[in-house]
């Protein structure tokens, strides 16, 4: 009940977060969870402003983990939607809102729901608090996000694309192209290949691929399993910004 000025620290269209300072000493906080250790069928609780009705806290389960809904992508091709999805009912007002574990630590931020009506109708939809975390560590030290760029194509491995191509195994995420002059294309990743893990992490989906990626800056190296045609191989890629720079540059 209480109204403080806010200053913007800084904002991420691509993640739809933004970083808020305040005067003020001795509030309650929440702690940080890992949104990686979120398991399917785990409770939830979801807490926010819908309607506006002041600190409404509703509870649900995690119906799914990596879903990509094409809601950030419509304004830049490089939004990260890797999303949790819940049953816990979310409404207008619920954006920004906290999604918490039954440790109550923060593992996701309310960020959009699945409707046609535009009011709750199923499945609720929050950035990982892994995401999160790089975000607003980014914000505070450089005043803006620094992003690591894979420099590929990347789609989905269906059964339509396993048979045209004559992928045997449904795992990992197909790269159609690899963009010249690129991270992957200088450490030697081809078209047609398909990305297994990141540094000892599976990836099995686009969206579950770009958000191992977001959390590595611009000249850190990282680690790809990649299957090419049926063959193993590691692969060392040293990420690079978005306009081809190998280190992270202060504004």
């Amino acid at each position: 009940k209480r109204t403080y000025i806010a200053e913007v620290v800084g904002r991420d269209p691509e993640t739809d977060l933004a970083l808020l300072k305040i005067e003020q000493t001795d509030l309650p906080f929440l702690v940080f969870g890992n949104s990686d250790n979120i398991q399917v069928g785990e409770w939830v609780i979801a807490v926010g402003n819908p309607f506006n009705l002041t600190s409404t806290v509703t509870a649900g389960i995690v119906s799914a983990k990596g879903r990509n809904i094409n809601l950030l992508r419509q304004n830049s091709e490089y939004a990260i939607e890797n999303f949790i999805q819940t049953d816990a009912a979310v409404n207008p007002g619920n954006s920004g809102g906290a999604l918490v574990n039954v440790r109550g630590e923060l593992v996701g931020i309310n960020t959009a729901i699945a409707s046609e009506t535009g009011s709750y109708s199923g499945y609720s939809f929050a950035v990982p608090v892994n995401i999160v975390r790089k975000i607003l560590d980014d914000i505070k030290k450089y005043g803006e996000v620094k992003r690591a760029i894979l420099g590929v194509r990347i789609q989905d491995i269906t059964s339509e694309l396993a048979e045209k191509e004559g992928i045997a195994e449904f795992k990992g995420v197909y790269v159609p192209d690899v963009i010249e002059g690129s991270a992957a294309d200088k450490a030697g990743v081809k078209k047609g290949d398909i990305i297994l893990k990141v540094n000892d992490i599976d990836v099995n989906s686009s969206s579950n691929l770009q958000e191992q990626i977001s959390k590595y800056y611009p000249g850190q190296k990282v680690k790809l399993l990649i299957n090419r045609k049926g063959s193993r191989k590691e692969i060392e890629v040293t990420l690079l910004s978005r306009d081809g720079k190998s280190e992270i540059e202060t504004t």
